[in-house]
């Protein structure tokens, strides 16, 4: 890990409250040479937020691992804020739309805090970044300086191939991995507001549920479930994958702001191989939440940053990115209550137009 600049400013921020981000210079200053804050990159995307206020949607003590999969990362001093997502001007257009990472250094507290909130975040140790070691942040970084940043050139290529780093890329450096069954964790997410008692007893009731099937005895114990699950109204039991060894496709040439329906999970897997993919496109078990619904395209995704390589890829075979379907983290027992809110993309053979 490299050694980031500690930050000092704790402002044990909650969920809910009203915070106004620092001036560029103020930012700048705390940022190394790099442009970074405990290992994670303030991005040139970042810089228009400056001077105005949001609210805190979530803190981001927690994230998910996007690079080698291994589940659940620890962060400290970091929140999301409002849906304020990356539009990758800063990075050659990548269309991911990452959630931005705002450290407490960045931001400025409009308002009183809730101090029994904050007084139970502090007795769960929510904050005090104790894992990394402190270096000397560089308060001669410029604008320029920042823009530079996002742009790393891979070493040995005779082609001089072009990479970038930005906070998906760099994530491994600026957080600690975190199992997912440390019960601190979940009490942390409570207290701070990102999500209610409610959901955390049903995301853990869940995982309950798929670790006691048994070998011989499973499709009886899911078809129970799934029956439970039609008398409540819930949904069936979504780790199911497809058996095609040749996926189909289906062209709909859908636009931004069309309206179209997610098929059923029945009919999405009579598109999937054995891995659960159509062309190589995962359906992850996530994305079962959103079966059945009505969403407006956002737009279409043709290119976007590989996190583990650094990359601006070509993503083949059309992929589209619909309105307010994100990752819950509610199924996956390494990422449960994740707030990263990740979109999902889907194939259009998976989708049919609204009219």
């Amino acid at each position: 890990m490299a050694d980031p600049k500690v930050n000092t400013a704790v402002l044990n921020l909650q969920a809910g409250e009203r915070v106004e981000v620092c001036s560029e210079s103020e930012i700048l200053s705390t940022l190394d040479a790099l442009g970074r804050l405990d290992a994670l990159p303030f991005m040139p995307e970042m810089l228009q937020y400056c001077g105005k206020q949001f609210t805190v949607q979530s803190r981001a003590d927690k994230t998910c691992d996007t690079i080698n999969n291994s589940g659940s990362r620890r962060m400290w001093n970091t929140v999301h804020l409002a849906e304020l997502r990356c539009d990758g001007s800063g990075h050659d257009g990548c269309q991911a739309r990452c959630l931005l990472f705002w450290k407490e250094a960045w931001l400025k507290r409009v308002g009183k805090p809730n101090k029994l909130r904050q007084a139970f975040s502090m007795i769960l140790g929510m904050n005090g970044n104790t894992k990394v070691r402190p270096s000397i942040a560089n308060a001669s970084i410029t604008r320029d300086m920042l823009v530079q940043a996002t742009r790393v050139w891979k070493e040995g290529s005779s082609s001089g191939e072009k990479l970038y780093s930005c906070q998906a890329t760099e994530m491994l450096k600026a957080s600690v991995p975190l199992s997912w069954w440390r019960p601190g964790q979940y009490v942390r997410d409570v207290c701070s507001g990102n999500v209610s008692p409610w959901y955390v007893m049903r995301t853990m009731m869940f995982r309950a549920f798929a670790k006691s099937l048994t070998f011989g005895a499973a499709n009886a114990q899911i078809s129970i479930y799934n029956g439970v699950q039609r008398i409540l109204g819930g949904r069936p039991y979504p780790f199911r994958t497809g058996r095609l060894n040749k996926t189909p496709s289906e062209k709909l040439n859908l636009q931004a702001g069309e309206l179209v329906q997610v098929k059923s999970h029945e009919e999405i897997l009579e598109t999937l191989d054995e891995r659960s993919r159509n062309r190589g496109l995962y359906f992850d078990v996530e994305m079962t939440t959103a079966c059945g619904g009505q969403h407006r395209v956002i737009q279409r995704v043709e290119r976007i940053i590989n996190d583990r390589t650094g990359k601006l890829i070509q993503l083949p075979g059309g992929c589209i990115m619909l309105e307010g379907v994100v990752c819950r983290a509610l199924y996956s027992d390494r990422r449960i209550a994740c707030p990263r809110r990740i979109y999902s993309f889907w194939r259009e053979v998976w989708l049919r137009r609204v009219d």
